[in-house]
């Protein structure tokens, strides 16, 4: 007998269906897996034949040929378990009925338990598109595909448990979300508030937080950099709905969602030692890297020229395109990576250069060998460079005087509201406005025209560089609550441009 069930290949952060077929003939006993498989979905014929007699359901001794079509895509992962246990169960006769429109996903351990495995929200999407009405997953990646509400889900804890449902001797109740999904409030191990001084530094990331934009902070050591970048995100607005989906879907991609949905941006702070493939994604499968860990975030980079430099230029096209392109043997994927850069770095390798309280001991070869690490055209996609100066031991000894993250965190999400009904959408930013766009919402009156021109030619801006110092205008015009950007708005932005050397 002839067996066909659906089930899912992962393909970046999508999903492809697969059939998969199941033939029972005469023959020596054996069973065979073809269609393209890797090692652990070959090695899935040994965990199904032994959760299958863990669950006591007998299996005729007889040749068993599994193939998953289309035969030309590569399949990887345990997730074909499911799958294949069903395919051999109606195969053999034990399971009858219509099973077109039923997608089966899980990996199967060896006394027949059913366990977690990644990409489920993208597998509910794909059997959604292709016309399937049920899902089979583990229970414990239920909460995970409830995200998509327009499929019945089934949550399924064991292989027997799934046989006596799919037998009808025990029917399973559909998978139904216990609570609603409650999105994250800002949260940062650090509260603004705890922030000595730095003033100019609080208003310059309260600017990015307001319009999405990239930082570069500079300055010595132990002046608060990192304690400044890790409170950003307690001002950032929560997730929203269509945001969360496609944090959870990338996450899940990775295979990082199996412990519980992600209801907070991202904030990934990748060591200074991470490759290239570390940060943009790779492997022999393509996985996502840091830059798509990091969508609808924060990507955190302390010590940016610390970094190899191969790694560091990796990140122009993403900066600019939102997305990523990875290219190998086994096919292309794509991965969102709309994320925010903050990074840090010294003045220079000794770090004290801009120390008044310390002497520099770098020649200026070494300081500008160290400035080169980092390439004009990377540092012409930040938006806003701010010096970060050294404390004085009496700012120090008194108590904290900056205001608290949630105050900031008003204004930041009243400067959001505005960039979504202006630009009709919920996740779009001032940082992401096209030219088009920014020629809409970005109008200057004469005299403040006037000061922009002056300021590019002054400062050298590239069209790229001008078209960021808009961007960040509007955005403090938008925290300013004002409709039209004025020349006090473009001169503060003009402060977050670095000078050219």
């Amino acid at each position: 007998m002839l067996a066909r069930i659906f089930a899912p290949a992962q393909l970046g952060i999508s999903s492809q269906i697969i059939s998969i077929e199941c033939d029972l003939s005469n023959g020596l006993p054996a069973f065979v897996v073809v269609g393209l498989a890797d090692k652990a979905v070959d090695e899935a014929k040994e965990r199904v034949r032994a959760a299958l007699r863990h669950a006591k359901i007998a299996i005729p001794a007889r040749r068993i040929t599994m193939n998953l079509a289309p035969a030309n895509v590569p399949k990887d992962g345990t997730g074909f378990d499911m799958g294949m246990a069903v395919a051999l169960l109606t195969a053999a006769g034990h399971l009858y009925g219509d099973m077109g429109t039923k997608l089966f996903a899980g990996e199967i351990g060896l006394d027949g338990t059913v366990r977690a495995i990644p990409a489920v929200l993208s597998h509910a999407q794909a059997a959604l598109a292709n016309g399937l009405s049920e899902l089979y997953i583990p229970a414990d990646n239920a909460a995970e595909a409830a995200l998509c509400s327009d499929i019945t889900i089934y949550a399924v804890h064991t292989v027997r448990e799934l046989y006596e449902h799919l037998s009808q001797q025990n029917i399973l109740e559909p998978y139904q979300s216990s609570s609603r999904l409650a999105l994250a409030p800002p949260t940062a191990e650090v509260d603004f508030a705890s922030v000595h001084g730095q003033t100019r530094a609080k208003r310059a990331l309260e600017i990015a937080a307001a319009g999405g934009h990239n930082v570069l902070m500079s300055g010595p050591p132990g002046t608060g950099k990192t304690m400044l970048a890790r409170a950003l995100a307690g001002i950032l607005p929560p997730l929203s709905f269509e945001e969360l989906v496609e944090v959870n879907q990338v996450h899940s991609a990775a295979g990082l969602t199996t412990a519980g949905l992600i209801t907070a941006r991202p904030f990934r702070n990748p060591h200074h030692t991470a490759s290239a493939v570390a940060l943009i994604g790779g492997g022999s499968t393509p996985r996502p890297g840091e830059i798509s860990l990091s969508h609808r975030g924060v990507l955190f980079l302390d010590e940016l020229p610390e970094f190899p430099r191969v790694a560091i230029e990796v990140l122009r096209q993403p900066l600019e395109d939102g997305r990523v392109t990875i290219s190998r043997a086994t096919g292309t994927v794509t991965y969102p990576s709309q994320f925010m850069l903050v990074a840090t770095q010294n003045p220079c390798p000794c770090g004290f250069a801009t120390d008044p309280n310390r002497d520099c001991s770098c020649s200026e070869t070494q300081k500008s060998r160290y400035r080169r690490r980092i390439s004009g055209p990377m540092l012409d996609r930040i938006d806003i460079h701010v010096e970060v100066g050294a404390i004085s031991t009496h700012e120090l000894a008194g108590k904290p005087q900056g205001e608290a993250s949630m105050h900031i965190a008003k204004r930041v999400a009243r400067a959001r509201s505005a960039q979504a009904q202006r630009l009709n959408s919920s996740y779009h930013t001032n940082a992401l406005m096209n030219n088009q766009q920014i020629n809409q919402w970005c109008s200057l009156n004469p005299a403040t025209q006037a000061l922009a021109h002056q300021a590019a030619a002054g400062l050298q801006l590239s069209a790229r560089g001008y078209m960021r110092l808009l961007r960040v205008a509007r955005s403090i015009a938008d925290l300013d609550n004002q409709k039209s950007i004025t020349e006090a708005q473009l001169s503060e932005a003009l402060q977050y441009r670095p000078m050219p050397y």
